[in-house]
């Protein structure tokens, strides 16, 4: 397979998809493609319009960044047979979000399946935060508030570990609530054979055939159950997340 997962589309300071800029081009240019499906259903609250004109806000955001790189893309709202139009895609970028309409709307248009079909079959995938998300088994490691209940929890499954975009070790004073490792730890009790991977910002996982590296400005937290947290720096071979248990 060809993944590039993306914590984060933007740092403070800087334009939209600024810092991943030029790891998107060359990903995609690794693998010779231009034309890109792109999934916008995980930004719900672009326009006050309503969801469609959210979606084609979305699109015209992205594309123009994707322009700039060389690269076409079109946003599978627009298409009237979304399953064929997945089919018929040569490569895939899915927005980042709340993961949980994104989820809810890939399982209303019946397309989990298909896309996994078509990314374990060599079709490369880039997405950033929800969309880096949703390859992992489930969803169930998003930050995101649950603003929709999905059809199932599961996703794409393309990874046999959980992300967690945006991983934050701060504890922000005056929080009295828990922190992002004391909530992995939770799902790790419940789920305790997955690892879960902390991918903190301006930092990326990509994959290419056996092969999962991580790339970025920081280290990567790595988590499990009865099991020493670990950090990862980059650059560091990360087959081991791979074997399935």
């Amino acid at each position: 397979m060809k993944l590039l997962l993306i914590s984060n589309s933007t740092n403070p300071g800087e334009v939209y998809l600024g810092w991943p800029r030029s790891h998107i081009k060359a990903f995609y240019e690794k693998h010779k493609v231009r034309e890109i499906l792109f999934f916008p259903y995980a930004g719900v609250n672009l326009s006050d319009m309503g969801m469609e004109t959210s979606f084609n806000i979305y699109e015209e955001k992205v594309s123009a960044v994707f322009n700039e790189l060389g690269l076409s893309i079109r946003s599978i709202h627009r298409e009237q047979d979304p399953v064929n139009a997945v089919r018929d895609a040569k490569a895939i970028a899915v927005g980042g979000g709340n993961t949980f309409h994104l989820v809810y709307m890939l399982h209303k248009l019946g397309l989990m399946e298909v896309i996994r079909e078509k990314v374990i079959g060599g079709m490369p995938y880039a997405g950033w935060s929800a969309g880096a998300n949703i390859t992992c088994p489930t969803l169930r490691t998003t930050n995101d508030m649950p603003i929709i209940q999905p059809k199932s929890f599961r996703c794409l499954d393309l990874v046999p570990f959980q992300i967690n975009p945006h991983y934050l070790d701060v504890h922000p004073e005056g929080h009295g609530g828990e922190t992002r490792e004391q909530r992995i730890l939770e799902f790790l009790a419940i789920n305790p054979n997955l690892y879960v991977v902390g991918l903190r910002e301006a930092c990326y996982l990509e994959m290419d055939g056996n092969t999962l590296q991580l790339h970025g400005r920081h280290s990567m937290r790595i988590f499990r159950q009865d099991t020493e947290t670990r950090e990862i720096k980059p650059g560091s071979d990360l087959a081991f997340l791979l074997e399935k248990v």
